[in-house]
């Protein structure tokens, strides 16, 4: 019981006719669905951005999708509006065992900061509050999968080991964005920190 499976972004504008479609990004729902049924917890992430976000590229004058802009908490990668809160494109892919899920953690709710990781905003310090669950569940190691592997996932696994956490990725149940060869620094930073890799 000290296993559990961490499900990120999988939902409607991460998937392919989203904001933010990642190729393929529906294609890896069954595998996740069945990988539920081996876990002793599941817990799912759900980014939530309020209309207007810092981190959307029509938030700022002048800009477009994929620029990168200084924020107070460092470098910010401006994204197209997604997953606003409360729109279809915030839910939970409709395929995805959501019913599954023992918590659900949303980030990036808060206006002016952006974040990929599931237990830290972007500015690092933030905390979600997933890390103190966990623990208080006793839950040392961990399963991660969903999207996009470069950014989310990445921070998440990252973090993750960062805390002491056994971390796992199975890269065949996530897919990724790939911006100027992200998935490959992704890939080398996992690796760097501890995170396995299947």
């Amino acid at each position: 019981m000290t296993h559990a499976l961490i499900v990120i972004d999988v939902q409607n504008d991460f998937c392919p006719g989203g904001a933010l479609a990642v190729p393929e990004g529906d294609s890896i729902v069954p595998g996740i669905n069945a990988l539920m049924d081996t876990a002793a917890a599941v817990v799912l992430t759900q980014d939530w951005h309020p209309g207007g976000h810092s981190s959307f590229a029509s938030s700022h004058a002048g800009r477009a999708p994929y620029d990168l802009i200084d924020m107070p908490y460092g470098p910010q990668v401006l994204w197209p509006d997604h997953c606003v809160q409360g729109s279809d494109g915030s839910a939970f892919h409709p395929d995805l065992n959501a019913d599954r899920a023992d918590m659900i953690v949303r980030k990036g709710y808060r206006p002016g900061i952006d974040s990929y990781s599931a237990f830290f905003e972007n500015d690092q310090t933030t905390p979600t509050g997933l890390d103190g669950y966990l623990h208080t569940r006793g839950i040392t190691a961990l399963t991660m999968v969903g999207l996009a592997t470069d950014f989310c996932v990445n921070f998440s696994a990252v973090d993750a080991a960062k805390l002491g956490f056994d971390v796992t990725v199975r890269m065949d149940l996530c897919r990724a964005i790939d911006l100027d060869g992200s998935l490959a620094a992704a890939r080398d930073g996992m690796a760097a920190a501890g995170v396995t890799l299947t």
